[in-house]
């Protein structure tokens, strides 16, 4: 039997995403990028194709490199303008029953308290589903908008996350116990406060003594995704990503890259099949080979170039239009990200890119390759990738949306069933659980979160106060007078309106 192939769609709260230009194509809805039926429609598509998830990219800030303006961006809507990748999920996942949803947030520039919150709050109404695309943010512009006069260094930046991580695992796997939630209508015990445990986290960067807010959700922890091609981005995703996203021209030279991620998790003390590793692909395919071309021919007369070296400026830190278009790049190290320029300067030896190569590359598909043909031949080189590439699947991006998304279920879905590739039914249970493929919802003994399980247990909890400081240290007779205070202000107060 074949080994199942992961399929997520890749998708972002915008109109332009990975192929700049396409939004003037006739059948290209991205434009409803904030319409809400958009998003549920898409997500029925997607179940009906049995899908894995759709993962949500985001960046927060503006793509204003290439000609050290963001109009190039503004005018191609290549990423902006770009709404919030969280908000749609609930709706999305109130219109299905087993599609996972992948969503991306910065720890740069969140709090891990209230992040905390927000993930198990998601993952309680998935029902389980919900999976984080744990990235560190990328760009400039989004540091001066949040604060910062510069981007924070990019391994720093991993550093950062690494506490910020280690905190949220505290709060999710630890701080409430299995138990806890007691929803006894005759005692009148909503929750055992002996049961919830005051994390007492004190580090470099973070600061948070007490108790998390939601109640464990159906995975505790969500699905970890993450995306770093540097070393230091190799090594974090080695240690925390269930599944890790990665970008290759071709599988012959992405296969370093992935065993070099499984071979750094393996010397993390991970099985080596514990990684499950997606590579960005786009995929335009129709009845045969010939129809298939003919669609993509169409679609590259509505590329934009301009809007490619935006996007790219972004993803890389270089602003291309600095250089000679048909002199080859070589290797510049930036505190951007990384991967999008070694990519093309490093990793291919058997060719030289140039400015204008990589505007036209990047016009459909961003910085992942794009699969053409019928079913068959489409089926044939998705295999190739798992093969050669030592890939476990694809986050596939669109052309056109939603009907590159529609071709793909209908034409690739059954060719890949008919191969054992993809399931005739989804099996029931959590996003973790089906990745996996054990079933169980709960993150495996190997990652860094389960040393938390059950870690607080027996230590200080909610009866000793809120923050952990005991209630035997207070004055029973000043808190009753405090009480009596504000009671006598309150009512004051309603007696003023």
């Amino acid at each position: 039997m074949p080994d199942r192939i992961i399929l997520n769609a890749f998708d972002m709260t915008c109109v332009t995403h990975q192929a700049p230009g396409l939004w003037r194509h006739p059948d290209n809805q991205a434009d409803r990028y904030h319409d809400l039926d958009y998003w549920v429609d898409l997500a029925k598509t997607l179940e009906r194709g049995r899908f894995d998830a759709v993962f949500i990219a985001d960046v927060l800030g503006t793509y204003d490199v290439y000609r050290d303006s963001a109009a190039a961006a503004l005018g191609d809507a290549a990423q902006v303008p770009l709404g919030d990748p969280v908000v749609q999920i609930s709706a999305m996942a109130h219109a299905t029953e087993h599609l996972g949803f992948g969503v991306t947030v910065a720890t740069t520039y969140e709090q891990p308290y209230a992040l905390a919150r927000r993930f198990s709050t998601l993952d309680h109404f998935t029902r389980g589903r919900v999976g984080w695309n744990v990235v560190t943010s990328y760009l400039d512009s989004a540091a001066r908008n949040l604060g910062l006069d510069a981007q924070i260094g990019h391994d720093d930046r991993y550093e950062i996350a690494e506490e910020f991580l280690d905190v949220t695992y505290k709060l999710w796997e630890g701080s409430w116990e299995d138990d806890a939630v007691r929803r006894d209508r005759e005692s009148g015990v909503f929750t055992d406060p002996a049961r919830v445990h005051p994390i007492g986290h004190e580090g470099r960067h973070y600061r948070v003594p007490g108790i998390h807010l939601a109640e464990p959700s159906p995975q505790r922890t969500p699905v970890m995704f993450q995306a770093g091609a540097s070393p230091r981005g190799r090594q974090f995703a080695a240690t925390h990503g269930e599944a890790i996203f990665i970008n290759g021209l071709r599988p012959e030279i992405t296969r370093p890259l992935t065993d070099d991620i499984r071979d750094r998790a393996e010397a993390l003390g991970r099985p080596r099949d514990s990684v499950r590793i997606l590579t960005l692909v786009t995929v335009v395919v129709a009845p045969t080979d010939e129809e298939a071309q003919a669609k993509l021919d169409d679609y590259r007369r509505h590329v934009s170039l301009e809007g490619a070296l935006a996007l790219y400026g972004g993803w890389s830190g270089l602003d291309l239009s600095q250089f000679d278009p048909d002199v080859p790049l070589e290797y510049v190290d930036t505190d951007a990200a990384r991967s999008a320029l070694s990519i093309f300067t490093k990793a291919d030896p058997e060719r030289k890119w140039t400015p204008r190569d990589i505007a036209h590359y990047v016009g459909i598909g961003g910085i992942g390759p794009v699969i053409v043909g019928s079913p068959e031949t489409v089926a044939d080189e998705l295999e190739r990738w798992v093969e050669v590439g030592g890939v476990d699947g694809f986050n596939i991006a669109y052309v056109v949306t939603p009907g590159s998304f529609e071709d793909i279920v209908e034409h690739l879905i059954p060719e890949l069933q008919r191969r054992g590739r993809v399931w005739d039914e989804y099996p029931e249970g959590t996003l973790r659980g089906r990745l996996t493929g054990d079933g169980s919802p709960v993150i495996a003994d190997w990652h860094p979160a389960h040393r938390y399980r059950g870690a607080y247990v027996g230590g200080p909890s909610a009866l000793d106060g809120t923050l952990g400081g005991p209630l035997a240290d207070s004055d029973p007779d000043a808190e009753l007078d405090a009480l009596t205070d504000i009671t006598t202000d309150i009512t004051e107060k309603e007696g003023a309106r």
